[in-house]
């Protein structure tokens, strides 16, 4: 270089030396008058300002995160004293090295970024401090322009003034945005991590400090990981550098294996039962209370419920083929608590086609030969025994009709009601227990009539059946299935039979807590005895006998669990729209339905086919990891009662012949333990029920000489009165 050109050099430097303090003094008188005389947000609103916080929710553990939830944002204020020193240095060594020193601003900085500035023609250029980005963040818009900037700087310096360094550190890392949805510093250890932020390693602490700069680009499970990997050693070398940590520590976090999360892990677990768990909060709460930081541990059993989603998904599946049935949903309760261990709405929450977000466990519908089960109750809370007997045979229950209407059109047409079985097939005397295990439609009806419907429908809505109505809509049909009921009620109201008669209502949550600790709501017992013990223990024993199934049922079945209790009841509306399988043991009650959300028809089945192989594959499930408990004994039988509530119908009448009779004949409906009716033919039923006892007799005289018991045909039975 010739001297000539180092001259000219040096007064182009010169040059660009006044240029730079002439700017910087320009930079320096502005940001002077702007402190005196720019318009400013009321500062006050740093402190005032109500931060938006989202709800957590548990699982019964407190350890699984179902969901967080606040508009889809994930973010918890914590104190500066539950964030690790760890994340605090790693966050001041990359982000503000010198926060401590500087009064809001760093003034080389700001002169570095003018000249940039000035020299890009655009304000790409940040170099802001912490106490800055919290200014703008939380005071200010994201539009860019030199007034907004001015603004930035002042009330970056007006904010050091009044609040101390802790304050602006814990408000920033509370607020500022991990990657996604993630919000402040505890949602994002949380969610990348599974630990809270006071206890992030420095190589985790580093890792999030590493992506404040560009969180979608050094998103963990992005294209750019090996970047997020260099900016992350690059964080702990200036920790080092800075003397937040010694060599020890320098070294090992070099070295230390972080793993991430899996992606799929910050989605919602449970979606149902997280969304019904979220309307209760609301209906308690209020709903702002969801953006209050709600800290909520509820009753779910996590892995039980993925076990069961698992099982629906392939089962319903499958029924989309077999049987034009498209959905299923399963409630699972605890019988002795009440608090609901699994509820899954729907084959899958994410399948539109299907819409998937119905929650089918909480939907009205019909429940088929499932309510049997509280009809039987109440007849032997009544008086009447698991052995009584009763007659299935063709009978016309309308007294509008004649009793010979049974087997033609009339017979079935209203106001007529001669209801028939799944088979079409008529099994003569049987015992409660038979009849009910094998879920018989006609000594079904006639058991309700002896009760009472209007009865029936109290006790059953004090089980916690409360969408039934009145008893004017049912009638008789009541029994098969005529009300609706909901999934999670019905569930609940078997519990009462595996939970001695006490009933526990469903409840999904053990504890609510607010943003600041203060306990808002924890579980409670609020058991209510709804049937007397030694009833429950007959309706156990009635249900979980496999003998009395066949041979509707193999003692082989899907139903059965050799060296179990397991109690269990299916139901099938006649239309086949609803499936049901209802089951429990005393240490768990597990419920199905399946169907179609539009309630349009399956292929004509029973339930036995529909729903229970998925019902005993989470049932299952479901005995190898709860303790195996036992039902108490049922009651023996008197031999004092009545024959025909011991299991004896064949009766000699008063002048010794053995001819048979229904109940109605040997016992009065409303004291069956007691004498039997000087005038049974008082009863408006009593016609109909002999009419078809007779036809049914005058066709298997054999019977009444120690043959066989055996299914009788309904084209067997004649139309003739006798």
């Amino acid at each position: 270089m010739t001297s000539r050109q180092t001259v000219l050099w040096r007064h182009k430097l010169l040059i660009l030396f006044f240029l730079v303090c002439g700017v910087g003094f320009l930079a320096a008188g502005s940001l002077l008058i702007a402190v005196a005389l720019t318009p400013v947000p009321d500062i006050h609103s740093f402190a005032a300002r109500q931060v938006d916080q989202s709800t957590k929710i548990y699982d019964r553990t407190g350890q699984v995160l179902l969901y967080d939830y606040n508009r889809d944002t994930k973010r918890s204020i914590v104190p500066i004293s539950d964030i690790s020193p760890n994340t605090i240095n790693a966050t001041i060594a990359i982000e503000d090295s010198s926060f401590y020193e500087h009064g809001g601003i760093r003034l080389t900085s700001i002169f570095r970024s003018i000249f940039i500035n000035i020299l890009a023609g655009s304000l790409s250029q940040g170099g802001s401090t912490i106490t800055q980005q919290v200014v703008k963040n939380e005071l200010l818009t994201n539009q860019k322009s030199f007034v907004r900037k001015i603004n930035e700087w002042v009330l970056a310096i007006k904010l050091e003034q009044m609040y101390s360094k802790e304050q602006i550190l814990e408000s920033y890392l509370n607020n500022i945005p991990y990657g996604g949805t993630l919000y402040g510093i505890e949602a994002a250890a949380e969610s990348y991590f599974g630990r809270p932020a006071k206890d992030l390693s420095i190589a985790q602490a580093s890792y999030l400090a590493a992506m404040i700069q560009a969180p979608s680009f050094y998103s963990p499970y992005g294209a750019n990981r090996a970047a997020l990997d260099t900016r992350k050693d690059l964080v702990i070398e200036r920790m080092h550098k800075l003397g937040f940590i010694d060599d020890a520590a320098f070294a090992s976090a070099k070295t230390e294996q972080v793993s991430f999360a899996p992606a799929g892990q910050n989605s919602i677990i449970a979606p149902h039962f997280v969304f019904y768990i979220l309307g209760q909060l609301e209906n308690a709460y209020g709903s702002q209370a969801l953006t209050s930081g709600l800290r909520v541990i509820t009753t779910l059993d996590a892995d039980l419920e993925v076990k069961a989603e698992s099982i629906l998904n392939t089962y319903a599946l499958q029924n989309v083929k077999n049987f034009n049935a498209t959905n299923a949903s399963l409630i699972a309760l605890d019988p002795a608590t009440g608090q609901i261990l699994a509820m899954v709405g729907s084959r899958n929450f994410f399948d539109k086609d299907i819409d998937g977000q119905y929650n089918a466990t909480l939907a009205s519908r019909q429940p088929g030969s499932t309510m049997k089960p509280f009809i039987y109750s109440l007849a032997l809370m009544k008086g009447y025994t698991r052995d009584t007997i009763v007659f299935d045979t063709p009978t016309q229950f309308s007294t509008a009709c004649k009793p010979s209407d049974i087997n033609n059109k009339v017979g079935t047409t209203p106001p007529c009601y001669s209801p028939g079985n799944f088979d079409n097939t008529y099994r003569g005397p049987m015992t409660f227990e038979t009849a009910l295990a094998q879920s018989i439609n006609v000594p079904a009806v006639k058991v309700l009539y002896l009760v009472g419907i209007q009865q029936a429908i109290n006790l059953a809505k004090s089980f916690g059946l409360s969408t039934l109505g009145d008893p004017n809509q049912y009638g008789l049909t009541l029994v098969l299935g005529g009300g609706e009921v909901r999934l999670l009620d019905l569930t609940g109201a078997y519990s009462v039979f595996a939970n001695d008669g006490v009933l526990n209502t469903p409840t999904g949550i053990l504890e609510v807590k607010g943003a600041a600790g203060a306990t808002l709501q924890s579980y409670a017992a609020n058991p209510s005895q709804v049937l007397p013990s030694n009833i429950a223990r007959d309706m156990s024993a009635m249900l979980s006998d496999a003998p009395a199934r066949v041979p509707e049922y193999a003692l082989n079945s899907p139903m059965s669990f050799p060296g179990y209790d397991v109690a269990v009841k299916t139901g099938t509306t006649n239309d086949t729209r609803d499936a049901w399988t209802v089951g429990y043991t005393p240490s768990i009650a597990i419920g199905v339905w399946v169907g179609n959300n539009d309630n349009t028809p399956m292929v004509k089945t029973i339930a036995g086919f529909i729903a229970v192989p998925m019902w005993h594959e989470v049932m299952a499930y479901a005995l190898s990891k709860y303790p195996e408990a036992y039902f108490g004994e049922p009651d023996s039988i008197s031999s004092g009662v009545p024959p025909m509530l011991r299991g004896e119908w064949r009766i000699p009448d008063a002048i010794g012949t053995i001819a048979p009779h229904d109940l109605l004949y040997w016992t009065d409906k409303n004291n069956p333990q007691g004498a039997p009716p000087t005038n049974p033919a008082q009863d408006p039923q009593y016609a109909y029920w002999e009419y078809g006892v007779q036809f049914w007799y005058t066709t298997h005289p054999e019977l009444f000489i120690g043959g066989p018991l055996l299914p009788v045909p309904l084209s067997s039975v004649s139309t003739t009165a006798p």
